[in-house]
């Protein structure tokens, strides 16, 4: 049977192929992010069972910042705040390996070679070097500048929680990974 764009029936069109090749091999950039966002969730999760994440001697029940319910409680002693810091540690464990799996799969040298070939990157290598031009080594500062101020700011306040501290480290970041995205499709054209 022919279908009406010329196609036989039981062929893809070339659009679903790449959609579906889209899907079962992700983006190294994607699975990366995962990383990222899976080793920082480990993080506060363990700084929420070892001390509280919201501010000295409070935790962050998990389930209920997220759904907007009782979002802190007491805790002065080193405890799991069940089913909360639980769920936020499977749920952290979860996006690490997808993004692991990930990297596994967009990468021949695989995860491994992602981390062996890390200080390559542009971004971090940028940060010791102009040869990518200054907006390379602008941008790389305002991510490593992002980064940093969250990890002081939240280790001096005790809190790791802080939507204003999120605000200005996101924008940070994302101005700064953003730029080095604009000079990598200028060089590809």
């Amino acid at each position: 049977m022919v279908k009406p764009n010329g196609q036989v029936d039981g062929s893809m069109p070339e659009g679903d192929e790449e959609w579906r090749g889209a899907l079962n091999k992700p983006s190294s950039t994607l699975s990366a992010g995962a990383i990222i966002i899976g080793i920082w969730m480990v993080f506060l999760t363990i700084i929420n069972i070892l001390i509280g994440a919201y501010s000295e001697g409070r935790k962050v029940n998990w389930i209920a910042f997220i759904t907007n319910g009782a979002e802190t409680n007491s805790a002065h002693q080193i405890a799991l705040t069940f089913p909360d810091d639980l769920m936020f540690g499977i749920l952290s464990i979860i996006v690490l390996a997808i993004g692991i799996i990930g990297m596994n799969s967009a990468r021949e040298d695989g995860f491994m070679g992602w981390v062996s070939s890390l200080h390559k990157e542009k971004i971090v290598a940028s940060l010791f070097s102009i040869e990518g031009g200054m907006e390379r080594v602008l941008a790389s500062w305002m991510v490593l500048s992002g980064f940093l101020y969250y990890v002081v700011w939240s280790a001096f306040e005790t809190t790791w929680v802080d939507p204003g501290v999120y605000s200005v480290t996101i924008a940070s970041i994302s101005i700064g990974v953003g730029i080095h995205w604009i000079q990598d499709s200028k060089s590809e054209n």
